[in-house]
């Protein structure tokens, strides 16, 4: 077995590293089956909170089959997911965002928000749009602060007093030759 010296410099730098890089988030399927594992919690807590009102939009919120999803594991434990799937030629619709309860108020759900975006933009894609309910202050104010404007209701939210849709333009594509 062999040592490795580091100074003092080298020793904070790695533990600065390492701090760092508590998460990782993996890009992957709808599928994948920590994803199905953390939208079933998802869903759980959404039939909680709102209750029966929560029937209205289950048949909004079947994601099988999405390319687009992403899972944030923190200390590696899957803890927190998102997806989006293609919602017309120049857009994405944001799906499935959530954050375990006791993984909340350390950024997470930004890092999934800004991953999916940027995932959004490598494949062309101008803007998003997602939905989310008039209950749900934490995540209005989340999109909100990454630029998302709140829009029209659109279909197939539109008529739900419930539902507050939002928007944001994706600057930044990629183009690819």
């Amino acid at each position: 077995m062999s040592t490795i010296n580091l100074n003092d410099w080298q020793l904070k730098f790695l533990f600065l590293f390492l701090s760092v890089m508590d998460f990782i988030i993996k890009r992957t399927t709808a599928n994948d089956e920590d994803f199905r594992l953390l939208v079933k919690a998802l869903d759980h807590e959404l039939w909680i909170e709102l209750q029966d009102d929560q029937a209205t939009y289950d048949q909004y919120n079947i994601v099988t089959g999405i390319p687009t999803a992403v899972v944030l594991y923190y200390d590696y434990k899957p803890v927190a997911c998102g997806c989006f799937k293609k919602f017309d030629e120049n857009t994405v619709e944001i799906k499935r965002m959530f954050v375990q309860k006791d993984q909340r108020k350390k950024g997470l759900s930004k890092k999934i928000l800004t991953e999916l975006e940027q995932w959004a933009k490598e494949l062309n894609y101008n803007y998003a749009v997602l939905e989310t309910s008039i209950h749900f202050q934490a995540a209005r104010n989340l999109y909100s602060s990454n630029d998302y404007k709140i829009i029209e209701n659109y279909a197939p939210y539109i008529g739900l007093e419930e539902s507050v849709c939002m928007m944001k333009e994706l600057k930044g594509n990629f183009k690819f030759s």
